[in-house]
């Protein structure tokens, strides 16, 4: 699924009222009807009156006719207009349709009416089409509903939030519980620095020109189920574990062999067909006894990996879960850089040896994917001064060493050596604890291990069922109840259900 911008948001809407030869009007009362359909899901016409504040554009006019057809449903409705000198031509038309019964006013700067905080808002001030900080009236009326502390469901995104550009500081911005955007999200509902600002989001669908959205250029992009189909085959009758590749962990160091056990589960359920994992010596005990499908060669070492293995095995390499940063480990990552023929993973200790010695970058070999969080990765370009910024950086890292970077979070988000940007959709904030980037490099080094699978599809793939994993094990844990050691046991769930069947 494509992410567009505001502007390209508008010309879908164009192409859909020029293709179809139907009125402005008439796409916004699908919208409408959209927005009123998932209220009524949610809201029984009884458990709450109904407050729709409407701005004087075409954001203000979905809300005045949404104000319409949840009247005509039964619910106690009003509506409160923003004041302003002109409005738009689908904007009159609404309001011309709204029911005398519905009671609208105007609510002019120091007359807010109050707002009882067991009320439901819907904010239809300002929509995708703002381009400088809400001033006046317009900044002094959300600052009064945030106070409400009422439930507040806004259009298309909180009224005063640019959609693809960072807030200014200190702007006022609607605090919604619930953001519901027609057919597609925009970039700024899926950023960390706007989550007090969006709640939670819900995309719904209204019928946009599929022929636009098909052909509008797009290098942004959500990551679901639909756009993995077909990435994974069903395995042959005949397939054997060679079919899948042989990959090597390099993992674990005093103390943090845990993080090796977690990545070795994880790879293994990946579906490679064989592993071996190096270890310090002081791991060798604990890998051969708690990971027994996987082979184990000890480290001459006891306390952190000093030697790299003969690669020749191997078709692909991960590294980094709970390495250190001890120098003889640095000299192996070093190594593996300048003699690696296979596709690798690096997360962890492996990036944190990098952000130290950024000489190393330049050895990256292409197509390497990187699994740094948002620290890992400052330490590899510089401090972000915003999540736009992050991303700018990120894409820009991505395009200059050739690789594919998974920077993690909420919609952990990968970037291509092309400069495109793929957001994940699985995943829940059970996921916060320790040594769930430990699965997500196994996962991720087992795909990579697999032939039949580009570095592409590899990491998508991978992304989206260690997100995926997560639900399905929340579902059975809770999100405080989950901890890394979960998330293995459910992958194998989570790569079935998106293994494409085999058919005549």
């Amino acid at each position: 699924m494509k992410l567009l911008t505001a502007a390209q948001t508008r010309e879908a809407d164009a192409a859909t009222i020029r293709e179809e030869g139907i009125a402005s009007a008439e796409l916004m009362e699908r919208a409408a009807t959209a927005l009123a359909t998932w209220l009524k899901a949610r809201l029984a016409p009884a458990a709450a009156p109904v407050l729709v504040l409407c701005g004087p554009g075409n954001n203000g006019g979905d809300g005045l006719a949404a104000a319409r057809l949840l009247h005509q449903q039964g619910y106690s409705v009003q509506v409160g207009l923003l004041p302003a000198a002109q409005h738009s031509a689908d904007w009159e038309l609404n309001r011309a349709r709204v029911p005398a019964e519905v009671p609208v006013t105007e609510w002019h700067l120091g007359q807010f009416p109050a707002i009882d905080p067991a009320t439901v808002v819907v904010d239809a001030l300002f929509g995708t089409g703002l381009s400088r900080p809400l001033e006046g009236t317009a900044a002094a009326l959300v600052q009064h509903l945030n106070a409400a502390g009422a439930r507040v469901v806004s259009i298309d995104v909180p009224s005063g939030l640019f959609a693809d550009a960072p807030q200014p500081t200190g702007s006022s911005v609607v605090k919604a519980r619930h953001t519901v955007c027609f057919e597609l999200p925009k970039l700024a509902l899926l950023l960390p620095q706007n989550a007090e600002f969006v709640g939670q989001w819900h995309a719904v669908p209204i019928g946009l020109s599929p022929r636009y959205l098909a052909e509008v250029p797009a290098t942004m992009h959500l990551v679901d189920a639909a756009l993995l189909a077909g990435r994974l085959p069903a395995r042959a009758t005949f397939a054997h574990k060679g079919t899948f590749g042989h990959a090597l962990l390099l993992a674990g160091s005093r103390g943090k062999v845990g993080a090796a056990v977690l990545a070795a589960h994880a790879c293994l359920r990946g579906g490679v067909g064989l592993l071996t994992v190096s270890v310090p010596a002081v791991g060798y005990a604990v890998l051969q006894s708690t990971v027994p499908e996987a082979m184990c060669l000890p480290d001459e070492c006891k306390t952190h990996l000093s030697n790299l293995p003969e690669l020749k095995p191997y078709a692909a390499v991960g590294m980094g879960p709970g390495i250190g940063q001890d120098d003889d480990t640095r000299a192996v990552l070093e190594e593996l850089l300048c003699t690696a023929k296979v596709p690798l993973v690096l997360d962890a200790d492996a990036l944190n040896l990098l952000g130290a010695n950024r000489s190393l970058l330049d050895l990256l070999p292409p197509n390497t994917i990187l699994t740094p969080h948002p620290k890992e990765f400052e330490r590899l370009t510089q401090p972000a001064h915003n999540d736009y910024h992050r991303l700018e950086l990120l894409r820009n890292f991505a395009r200059h060493y050739g690789c594919y970077v998974v920077l993690k979070g909420a919609y952990s988000c990968l970037a291509t050596p092309e400069g495109e940007l793929y957001f994940n959709t699985t995943g829940n904030p059970g996921m916060a604890t320790g040594g769930s980037g430990d699965v997500l490099t196994g996962l991720l080094t087992a795909l990579r291990a697999d032939k039949h699978l580009g570095p592409l599809d590899a990491a998508l793939l991978g992304m989206y069922a260690h997100g995926r994993a997560a639900d399905l094990a929340a579902a059975d844990t809770g999100q405080a109840g989950l901890i890394a050691g979960d998330l293995p046991r459910y992958i194998g769930r989570a790569l079935h259900e998106l293994t494409t069947p085999r058919t005549l």
